[in-house]
Protein backbone atom coordinates (compact mmCIF):
# COMPACT_ATOMS: atom_id res chain seq x y z
CA UNK A 1 0.00 0.00 0.00
CA UNK A 2 2.93 2.23 0.81
CA UNK A 3 4.12 2.19 -2.50
CA UNK A 4 1.08 3.39 -4.29
CA UNK A 5 0.98 6.71 -2.04
CA UNK A 6 4.47 7.45 -3.01
CA UNK A 7 3.40 7.45 -6.39
CA UNK A 8 0.39 9.59 -5.85
CA UNK A 9 2.40 12.03 -3.47
CA UNK A 10 4.95 11.92 -6.51
CA UNK A 11 3.01 12.60 -9.28
CA UNK A 12 1.05 15.75 -7.30
CA UNK A 13 4.53 17.37 -6.34
CA UNK A 14 5.43 16.99 -10.22
CA UNK A 15 2.29 18.69 -11.07
CA UNK A 16 2.67 21.39 -8.32
CA UNK A 17 6.35 21.79 -9.52
CA UNK A 18 5.19 22.43 -13.19
CA UNK A 19 1.53 24.47 -12.28
CA UNK A 20 2.31 26.50 -9.48
CA UNK A 21 4.16 28.74 -11.44
CA UNK A 22 3.92 32.99 -11.37
CA UNK A 23 1.88 33.19 -14.17
CA UNK A 24 -0.77 30.46 -12.66
CA UNK A 25 -0.84 32.22 -9.15
CA UNK A 26 -0.21 36.16 -10.65
CA UNK A 27 -1.45 35.72 -14.18
CA UNK A 28 0.01 37.22 -17.64
CA UNK A 29 0.38 41.25 -17.55
CA UNK A 30 -2.05 43.06 -19.91
CA UNK A 31 -2.23 46.63 -21.07
CA UNK A 32 -5.85 48.37 -20.48
CA UNK A 33 -5.11 52.04 -21.80
CA UNK A 34 -2.28 53.98 -20.30
CA UNK A 35 -2.66 51.51 -17.43
CA UNK A 36 -0.42 47.79 -17.31
CA UNK A 37 -2.56 45.15 -14.98
CA UNK A 38 -1.61 42.26 -13.80
CA UNK A 39 -4.15 39.16 -12.37
CA UNK A 40 -3.96 38.13 -9.19
CA UNK A 41 -5.28 34.70 -7.67
CA UNK A 42 -5.29 32.63 -5.02
CA UNK A 43 -5.14 28.91 -6.41
CA UNK A 44 -5.53 25.68 -3.60
CA UNK A 45 -4.31 22.52 -3.85
CA UNK A 46 -5.80 19.44 -1.12
CA UNK A 47 -5.70 15.27 -1.73
CA UNK A 48 -6.18 12.91 0.38
CA UNK A 49 -5.27 9.18 0.24
CA UNK A 50 -6.06 6.29 2.74
CA UNK A 51 -5.96 2.54 2.69
CA UNK A 52 -6.65 -0.25 4.98
CA UNK A 53 -6.64 -4.10 4.98
CA UNK A 54 -8.26 -6.62 7.26
CA UNK A 55 -9.70 -10.21 7.63
CA UNK A 56 -12.28 -11.94 9.76
CA UNK A 57 -12.78 -15.11 12.02
CA UNK A 58 -13.56 -16.65 8.64
CA UNK A 59 -9.79 -16.08 7.43
CA UNK A 60 -11.08 -14.16 4.78
CA UNK A 61 -8.69 -11.17 3.78
CA UNK A 62 -9.49 -8.17 1.90
CA UNK A 63 -7.52 -4.44 1.20
CA UNK A 64 -8.78 -1.44 -0.83
CA UNK A 65 -7.67 2.17 -1.11
CA UNK A 66 -9.03 5.35 -1.82
CA UNK A 67 -7.82 8.90 -3.15
CA UNK A 68 -9.26 12.34 -3.96
CA UNK A 69 -7.72 15.63 -4.88
CA UNK A 70 -9.04 19.01 -5.36
CA UNK A 71 -8.04 21.74 -6.99
CA UNK A 72 -9.76 25.90 -6.47
CA UNK A 73 -8.75 29.16 -8.24
CA UNK A 74 -9.94 32.49 -6.93
CA UNK A 75 -9.34 35.84 -8.50
CA UNK A 76 -8.02 38.37 -5.92
CA UNK A 77 -7.96 41.57 -7.87
CA UNK A 78 -5.67 43.21 -10.20
CA UNK A 79 -1.96 45.09 -9.79
CA UNK A 80 -2.44 47.85 -11.54
CA UNK A 81 0.60 50.28 -12.53
CA UNK A 82 0.82 53.95 -14.28
CA UNK A 83 3.98 55.39 -14.41
CA UNK A 84 5.44 54.70 -10.91
CA UNK A 85 2.32 54.39 -9.27
CA UNK A 86 1.45 50.71 -8.18
CA UNK A 87 -1.96 50.20 -6.78
CA UNK A 88 -3.94 47.19 -5.91
CA UNK A 89 -7.23 47.14 -7.13
CA UNK A 90 -9.70 43.80 -5.07
CA UNK A 91 -12.20 42.20 -7.44
CA UNK A 92 -14.35 42.48 -4.31
CA UNK A 93 -15.06 44.16 -1.34
CA UNK A 94 -14.44 43.24 2.09
CA UNK A 95 -17.46 42.79 4.67
CA UNK A 96 -17.53 42.49 8.67
CA UNK A 97 -14.57 42.49 10.74
CA UNK A 98 -11.82 42.08 7.77
CA UNK A 99 -13.33 45.10 6.16
CA UNK A 100 -12.48 47.06 9.54
CA UNK A 101 -9.13 45.56 9.59
CA UNK A 102 -8.52 47.01 5.95
CA UNK A 103 -9.72 50.46 7.30
CA UNK A 104 -7.20 50.98 9.85
CA UNK A 105 -3.94 52.06 8.15
CA UNK A 106 -6.76 55.16 6.38
CA UNK A 107 -7.68 55.89 9.47
CA UNK A 108 -4.89 55.92 11.44
CA UNK A 109 -2.99 58.39 8.36
CA UNK A 110 -5.82 60.65 8.75
CA UNK A 111 -5.36 60.87 12.35
CA UNK A 112 -2.04 61.20 12.17
CA UNK A 113 -2.25 64.04 9.47
CA UNK A 114 -5.06 65.63 11.44
CA UNK A 115 -2.13 65.61 14.28
CA UNK A 116 -0.17 67.32 12.47
CA UNK A 117 -1.15 70.07 11.23
CA UNK A 118 -2.51 72.50 14.33
CA UNK A 119 1.59 71.47 15.19
CA UNK A 120 2.24 73.35 11.85
CA UNK A 121 0.14 76.09 12.27
CA UNK A 122 1.97 77.18 15.87
CA UNK A 123 5.31 76.88 14.44
CA UNK A 124 4.33 79.30 11.64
Amino acid sequence: MKTHFDEVLSKVTDFLKTEARTETVVGKEFKLGEFTCVPVIRVGLGFGYGAGEGGDEKHTHGEGSGAGAGIGIEPLGFLATHGKEISFVPSRTSHGLSAAIEKVPDVLEKFLAGKEKPEMAKSN
